[in-house]
């Protein structure tokens, strides 16, 4: 990896690289604000301008993104290893530039499919690229707060987009809206990414001196973080089906609460609550799991989400949706940075945006999972036996991690940040 110049001494540490962590933070906010942009009102844009009536077809447009964004995800953290962090940042940012174009003039719903292809190009370079620079920034003292804060600003935009983009859409319109909020989070994060960031090899090259494992081919970190070891299969499998039940809230719930007699006003908040509350958690549970270990927050966060899934899909009215949509998002928090400082603690820093790249692949491959399953079993069931499937899906999840995970804090010594990962025969 090209490491780059830097006026100041390196150093590892949160406080340390406090001014560039910060400017990750808010670029990932704009990276955010562009999925949050689609979040209420493009399943019901199906609906309303182009006519869609089977889940499945509206659903398309999270498969396109889903698999696209898994397979950029994958070639996001190996370039970022090979070229640097900054230029795959940047090209997800022009890779942005198009969606809300797109969105705004669409005349079929092959625009969208178009639109959120670059879309999932967008999300898995640059969000991919953000976190492996705060990873690179913090060392490995801190990863669980690291993630959490940049987790934390991606939900917390994703709420406030898709709340603006639901008003905006009550006084302007839909396609209107999604040009506004999606076109400004796509401008600014590209500026400040071209103008701002630096690039974080210098610090990975600081972490990785004298430590041993390093020098894995590709093929030896794909395997290793898909199966072989398995504390990363846990961490893998637990990612996909968290974004598979993403997947399924992302393009069921808006449908299902407006077919629950909820207003438009009451599904943007509702809609808008859930990422919020997964927001401002994550805050909180990334820190803690450095103190108190990954596999608590894994193994019970998912159990947490699978049973509120399960309460959206047994239950009626605006209240014990709610109740239930803030529940998801507290159990979502508590997975979602502690899996990705779970690869952290494991991976080699020389191969560690190659090993988070392959986390992310199969985690928002489980977007397109998601949509496909809960798609068919809508149409075929409806809507409650879609999401309840999903809510049991989740639940099995959280007992494949208690039983296949293993702890990671205790086994890593954190001053010199040598690898737990065997080696491979």
């Amino acid at each position: 990896m090209q490491s780059g110049s830097s006026p100041v001494e390196v150093r590892l540490g949160l406080r340390e690289n406090w001014e560039q962590f910060a400017l990750l933070v808010i670029v990932n906010a704009f990276v955010g604000a562009m999925v949050g942009a689609e979040r209420v009102v493009l399943p019901l844009l199906a609906q309303n301008d182009f006519g869609l009536a089977s889940r499945a077809a509206i659903l398309s447009f999270i498969v396109s993104f889903g698999l696209v964004k898994a397979g950029a995800n994958l070639f996001a953290g190996r370039l970022g290893d090979r070229l640097g962090r900054k230029q795959v940042l940047i090209t997800g940012w022009l890779f942005g530039l198009p969606v809300p174009f797109l969105l705004y003039f669409a005349p079929s719903w092959s625009w969208i499919i178009l639109a959120n292809i670059f879309l999932g190009l967008n999300q898995g370079f640059a969000w991919s690229t953000t976190v492996i620079m705060k990873i690179d920034l913090v060392g490995p003292k801190r990863r669980g707060l690291a993630m959490g804060l940049n987790e934390a600003a991606g939900y917390l935009a994703v709420s406030g987009a898709a709340l603006l983009t639901g008003y905006l859409t009550g006084a302007y319109g839909a396609r209107h809206a999604l040009l506004w909020v999606g076109g400004s989070a796509a401008f600014l994060g590209l500026i400040l990414s071209v103008l701002f960031v630096r690039e974080s090899g210098a610090h990975v090259a600081i972490e990785g001196r004298g430590q041993i494992g390093s020098g894995r081919s590709f093929r030896e970190v794909f395997l290793l973080t898909s199966w072989q070891d398995r504390t990363l299969f846990s961490v893998s499998q637990a990612g996909m089906v968290n974004n598979l039940n993403d997947g399924m809230a992302w393009g069921l719930l808006p449908i299902f609460f407006a077919g629950g007699g909820l207003s438009l006003r009451e599904v943007s908040m509702i809609s808008a609550l859930y990422p919020a509350v997964w927001g401002i958690f994550q805050m909180f549970t990334g820190a803690l799991s450095d103190r108190w270990g990954r596999k608590a927050f894994i193994t019970c966060g998912m159990l947490l989400q699978g049973v509120a899934i399960l309460g959206l899909s047994l239950t009626s009215g605006f209240v014990p949706w709610v109740t239930a949509a803030v529940f998801l998002g507290i159990g979502t928090a508590m997975v979602y940075p502690t899996l990705l400082a779970t690869i952290g603690d494991v991976a080699h820093p020389e191969w560690r945006g190659t090993s988070v790249g392959v986390y992310r692949l199969w985690r928002d491959g489980g977007y397109a999972i998601g949509a496909l399953l809960a798609g068919f079993i809508a149409d075929l069931l409806g809507l409650r036996w879609a999401i309840g499937a999903v809510g049991a899906l989740t639940i099995l999840s959280g007992l494949i991690a208690l039983v296949m995970m293993r702890e990671t804090l205790p086994r890593r010594e954190v001053d010199a940040g040598i690898s737990t990962i065997p080696e491979v025969a």
